[in-house]
């Protein structure tokens, strides 16, 4: 945005990048946007190229896989670290990103206008605003540039420099700071850039004849209809060509009606005059209107064919809808899963990314918004029977889809939520909250047949009264005893004798709602007026354990509502207690 002088971000939801843009750099703009560094070091500007096709790729760590197929298209890369936060998980992912397709790249260390007493000059270089530093914003700015480096090295395996200090590019990746608020340093990084790829990377950035074109956006206009946002990599595209591309339902072959770009230093996700042409050579952001585009998937390769050559065109096929494939085998259409529907392939392979990072099944994945027809497929799969062990999974989570006001209604009266979010990450939250909020309503339903496995070995020396209420001291053995368990005193392995529910705990005067492994306490047990009364002393005694009554019942409630928190030593307990007290369970 500050290298473009515009406010794209303030769009983004979140301020995150969600999708991936593109915009042209024409060497004009760089040309003067850097004069005045030059003229600081006394240099001219040795330009061979037209400009920078810059593609801004999302931030926040669930893209992984949008910035991988933005990092797929780059000559060079440029990481933004934050020098008051240093290094997050998103920058190594990044890193190891750029590492993984052998991608030169420069780090942008970004908001050096919040170091301590640092005085800005709106769009000056780096150099030359640092020279007007106090002594303390030098010392500050030093010290947490120091720790970036520090950071990197320690945890990426990365030896960085700052730019004009380092003297070897092949082997230190160059730090460039810079504030995106004040623009302080964005010079600094078009020359950098420039300079690079130029020595570098001659061969490389060279314009090649093959195709190489990405998809980034499918989008509807008034006028033209379904059109596409593409990164035009290497090769031509020309009005009239015959082009395929990957679509929901199968390929799509269609032949191209308007190539449009965006003016210079205008972003190609961003509503704005477009110029017409009748060809465009790489590298370009183009927008290509062709009719059948409605089922197009963004995040993936487009072609060009020989619509004679039907060999070609098959093979071009197979190609293009591969990639869509290969997301969708990460779905188990047959699992007790959550409905999943995003904007483009990129954001619904982040998603996935994500659920099975979290161990949480998908059932079905699909991308494009959400109407009457995907809300009658996922209602049909959530009425299957075992949806009923697992309703925190009957849910709809929408990223960056238009939900239709019908399906909406259709929803509300399934009872089906449907979670929306512009930002993944804040999708991933409403699905917590929405487990957490199921499994605490679980719990309390479940909390009068759930019953907690405990050993206790009775307190000879304590026992202050033998009728109901029995008042005794006790040893807590094994398990967690809590108020509310019914007990049973182990006469032989053949007999036990139901001796009450306990209602009381107290420990050196004091209630408690539960006892833990190794701690004495003192309870009180009641038994209810109907059933035989059993005194201490004469049906039970010390030399009998008390153990809770578990049943199948029981054992199930409390495995299924508290499976995530449960011990191995619990597990034990509870399979010991159902072979003392030969009770059979679903639970194995």
């Amino acid at each position: 945005d500050k290298m473009r002088r515009t406010h794209v971000q303030e769009q983004e939801a979140g301020g995150i990048t969600q999708q991936i843009g593109a915009t042209f750099f024409p060497i004009s703009t760089i040309r003067d946007q850097t004069k005045d560094l030059y003229r600081f070091l006394n240099q001219t500007m040795a330009a061979k190229i037209p400009g920078l096709l810059i593609i801004d790729t999302p931030g926040h760590e669930s893209f992984a896989n949008l910035r991988a197929r933005g990092s797929n298209l780059c000559d060079i890369a440029i990481l933004v670290i934050d020098i008051m936060h240093g290094i997050e998980p998103q920058t190594i992912e990044s890193i190891r990103l750029l590492k993984a397709k052998r991608t030169p790249f420069i780090v942008a260390l970004n908001k050096i206008d919040r170091v301590n007493n640092w005085n800005s000059t709106k769009n000056l270089s780096f150099r030359l605003s640092l020279q007007n530093q106090p002594p303390e914003a030098k010392s500050d700015f030093n010290t947490r540039v120091a720790h970036v480096i520090a950071q990197l090295g320690a945890e990426a395996e990365l030896n960085t420099q700052l730019y004009y200090k380092n003297k070897d590019f092949r082997k230190y990746v160059s730090i460039v700071p810079t504030s995106a608020s004040t623009g302080e340093g964005i010079s600094d990084l078009m020359m950098l850039l420039i300079q690079l790829t130029q020595k570098y990377q001659g061969k490389k950035i060279g314009v090649k004849d093959h195709l190489e074109c990405s998809v980034l956006d499918v989008k509807k206009s008034e006028s033209l209809g379904n059109t596409l946002d593409v990164v035009l990599v290497n090769g031509e595209l020309r009005e009239g060509d015959s082009i395929v591309l990957c679509g929901l339902y199968g390929p799509i072959q269609t032949t191209v009606k308007v190539l449009m770009t965006p003016k210079p230093l205008r972003e190609s996700r961003v509503h704005n005059d477009f110029v017409v042409h009748k060809h465009v050579k790489a590298s370009a952001g183009i927008r290509i209107a062709a009719p059948g585009l409605e089922d197009a998937v963004a995040g993936t390769s487009l072609l060009v064919v020989d619509p004679s050559n039907e060999t070609a065109v098959n093979e071009a096929r197979s190609i293009v809808q591969s990639e869509l494939t290969s997301i969708l085998e990460r779905v188990k259409p047959k699992t007790t899963g959550v409905f999943v529907h995003a904007s483009t392939l990129g954001s619904l392979e982040a998603i996935l990314h994500f659920f099975n990072t979290s161990d949480i099944p998908v059932a079905f994945a699909g991308i494009g918004p959400i109407g009457k027809n995907q809300m009658l497929q996922a209602s049909t799969m959530f009425e299957q029977k075992p949806y009923n062990s697992y309703p925190e999974r009957r849910v709809i989570l929408a990223f960056d889809v238009k939900v239709s006001e019908e399906a909406k209604e259709m929803a509300e009266q399934a009872k089906i939520p449907v979670f929306t979010a512009d930002i993944i990450y804040h999708l991933q939250e409403r699905f917590k909250n929405h487990v957490d909020s199921i499994k605490k309503t679980l719990r309390e339903e479940a909390e009068s047949k759930i019953v907690f496995p405990v050993v206790l070995n009775i307190l000879p020396d304590f026992v202050f009264r033998k009728k109901s209420p029995i008042v005794l001291g006790v040893k807590v053995v094994e398990g967690s005893l809590k108020v509310g368990t019914p007990l049973l005193a182990l006469k032989t392995l053949e007999s036990q004798v139901f001796i009450g529910k306990v209602v009381g705990l107290e420990v050196d005067k004091k209630e408690r709602n539960e006892a833990h492994i190794g701690e004495e306490v003192c309870i009180r047990i009641e038994q209810h007026a109907k059933e035989h009364q059993v005194l201490y002393g004469r049906q039970f005694d010390h030399k009998n354990q008390l153990v809770s009554r578990v049943s199948s019942q029981s054992i199930e409630a409390l495995v299924e509502n508290y499976k995530e928190t449960l011990s191995e030593g619990d597990y034990a307990l509870i399979n010991k207690l159902r072979r003392v007290l030969r009770i059979r369970t679903s639970y194995t």
